[in-house]
């Protein structure tokens, strides 16, 4: 069995509107000039290093932007251009809504529950509605069609429409999965948020965690609702990603990541004895250092020799508190073995480091023969990826561009470039 990272391509229309409240860097960083050639070759240049170690890596691709049909249902009327110039004279944050390329970060994509964890021994995906933030509610029709077409043998895999829009879901942002190696039976971790009277929003909620659960045919022995800590929420921790991430037997985490991490670490060392739980101090690193460089943000995985790595942004480099202790943590003798350093910067001014840009799917050999190939890479796809964004992005976007007919052409034109370059035909996505 092998565990497949499915990288978010970043659009074409990347831009720095500042939509996503409460995550600080999205905030901070609103209203300056993006590069998304730059962010797509970055994000192409991590997917190669990926296959380097030796990791499967699939692609997700950019949702078709801006969304001028959705503009459609609120009444604007005539054609695509028509209606984004519309929309940009009486209510310019529509367009900037319609225009996010926030379907890069995957992870929010949906969550999964592969074979093993599972009543009718298919892998589960479920959509995620995004509901909290306008500009990410738009992606899940998009998505569906994505994963049902990727996944769409239903002998190996079921895929659900996304829950119902009050029930917010951000998908495996706020999900962990823990077992001894990825082919056997494991334990899979719903991460919720309590709303607070006052400061930045809890994004997920736990009724929809247990939905998920639920129709994933879970054996509720096995799954657990964790509350992530309201501190971790008013730091910034958007998304359970931000202050933890699990794989196989090892869970890293932030000290105040959840409200109880006594309860949950007991759950987990109940359930999985051979567990290793890596807590780093609050002591040593702050809340504001881990979301600052988005330390947790990391993808863990397992190489092909059983060793693990950790795969950081560059930022953690610049934090110095989290690069003494990743210092510290190697030279031990611990479970995590290598730590890699990437430069995501401009996924990262935009609120998303290396796990943000990936959704994991684990697969047997049958699973993985029915994934639909044009969803998958080689060396080879990079360079004809490389080549397309290289061709077709734009070099950059002032946020007055948002609202230049040229641009949405532009945007439409590279899309539908990489579609026809990568073989999916017309209508398919």
């Amino acid at each position: 069995m092998r565990e497949i990272n499915f990288d978010g391509l970043v659009g074409p229309s990347h831009n720095y509107a500042g939509l996503s409240f409460g995550n600080i860097a999205s905030a901070s960083n609103a209203g300056a000039v993006s590069s998304p050639r730059a962010a797509a070759l970055q994000g192409v240049a991590k997917m190669r290093h990926m296959l380097a170690l030796g990791l499967p890596q699939g692609l997700l691709l950019p949702h078709d932007r801006p969304d001028a049909t959705w503009l459609r249902q609120l009444g604007f009327a005539g054609d695509d251009d028509a209606v984004l110039a519309a929309a940009w004279r009486e209510d310019p944050g529509l367009l900037r809504n319609v225009m996010a390329a926030s379907a890069m970060w995957t992870a929010n994509a949906g969550t999964v529950s592969p074979a093993p964890d599972t009543g009718d021994g298919r892998c589960h995906i479920s959509v995620a509605n995004l509901s909290t933030m306008l500009h990410r509610s738009l992606e899940a029709p998009q998505t569906a069609r994505q994963l049902r077409l990727a996944f769409g043998d239903t002998r190996h895999f079921a895929v659900y429409d996304a829950l119902p829009s009050p029930l917010g879901d951000e998908g495996a942002a706020n999900f962990m999965r823990m077992a001894p190696r990825h082919a056997a039976r494991g334990i899979e971790l719903f991460v919720y948020g309590v709303r607070q009277e006052s400061g930045f929003p809890a994004r997920q909620n736990r009724t929809a965690s247990a939905a998920v659960a639920r129709r994933h045919g879970l054996d509720p022995a096995d799954t657990l609702l964790v509350q992530q800590s309201a501190a971790a929420i008013a730091a910034g921790a958007f998304h359970n990603d931000v202050v933890a991430v699990a794989n196989e037997t090892v869970l890293f985490t932030h000290e105040q990541a959840f409200e109880d991490p006594a309860s949950v670490y007991a759950f987990i060392r109940g359930r999985l004895p051979e567990a290793i739980i890596l807590e780093v101090p609050a002591a040593q690193v702050s809340l504001e250092a881990a979301i600052r460089s988005y330390l947790f943000n990391s993808q863990l995985v397992t190489l092909p020799d059983g060793a693990m790595a950790l795969i950081v942004p560059g930022e953690c480099r610049e934090v110095p508190a989290v690069w003494a202790w990743l210092q510290t943590m190697l030279a031990g003798n611990g479970p995590i073995r290598s730590v890699e350093a990437l430069d995501l910067r401009e996924s990262m001014r935009n609120g998303g480091g290396p796990a943000c840009l990936r959704l994991r799917v684990a697969v047997d050999d049958a699973a993985y023969a029915a994934i639909d190939p044009r969803f998958l890479l080689d060396p080879a796809r990079c360079d004809l990826l490389a080549d397309l964004i290289e061709r077709h992005w734009p070099e950059r976007i002032a946020p007055d561009d948002l609202g230049d007919p040229a641009m949405w052409r532009q945007c439409r034109a590279a899309r539908a470039a990489l579609l026809a370059g990568l073989g999916f035909g017309a209508g398919e996505l």
